[in-house]
């Protein structure tokens, strides 16, 4: 028998995590692209870059694009990946659970990197996922300006809201370069945040079994 999918709207998910702050301006991506590239031009000439250089030219224009394409682009809902969810026949009630998902971002203090990695578990009760769909949950969240606190919890908002189950866990542990290349310059610390729903919060069992899986991959 073919499996049951039902695809799950970008638009009433969204409405249900966690805002990163941001507002409309309106405009299309090679809008962007245009505005963006125009003043990181100005940013370069400020601190006394030649542009004419042929090794320099272009930078405004791939920042841009970077930016835009890469990684800002879960600032736009059109880049949220398709959701489908499956009917849970097999009656499965364990947990279920994705290690060591690379985790990059970008600190919206000082637009430096966050390196790192999540553990994502959900027990599921009428609907499961597939795996792959985890990761890209995680990575669309990530690629936008983010405070990690911030970032963990839109991923347990969007997995709750995607597989209608209470008992939903996320862990990130992940190293951040406006720590390591500024101000302490520490390359050392990480820092450890994690957001456990339902069962992974009220029982310590649940709790205890997911976080044995949470090992540190730095």
């Amino acid at each position: 028998m073919k499996r049951k999918e039902v695809e799950v709207s970008a638009e009433e998910i969204l409405k249900k995590v966690i805002p990163t702050p941001t507002i409309k301006n309106h405009l299309t991506d090679e809008q962007k692209i245009e505005k963006i590239a125009q003043n990181f031009k100005e940013i370069m000439e400020v601190l006394g870059l030649d542009l004419k250089d042929d090794s320099l030219a272009e930078t405004p224009q791939r920042v841009a694009k970077m930016y835009v394409n890469e990684v800002f682009r879960g600032l736009d809902s059109k880049n949220f990946p398709k959701m489908t969810t499956i009917e849970n026949k097999m009656n499965y009630d364990q947990m279920i659970v994705v290690q060591g998902i690379e985790c990059l971002s970008m600190c919206e203090h000082h637009f430096l990197t966050i390196d790192g990695y999540a553990t994502v578990a959900y027990v599921p009760h009428q609907k499961v996922i597939g795996l792959s769909k985890i990761n890209r949950i995680v990575e669309f969240f990530a690629r936008r300006p983010q405070v990690q606190e911030r970032l963990t919890k839109q991923i347990a908002d969007c997995l709750q809201e995607v597989l209608q189950t209470p008992h939903v866990a996320v862990h990130i542990n992940a190293r951040h370069y406006c720590v390591i290349t500024r101000g302490i310059e520490d390359s050392q610390s990480s820092t450890a945040t994690a957001d456990l729903r339902g069962d992974f919060k009220t029982l310590a069992d649940t709790r205890n079994e997911f976080l044995k899986h949470c090992r540190v991959k730095m």
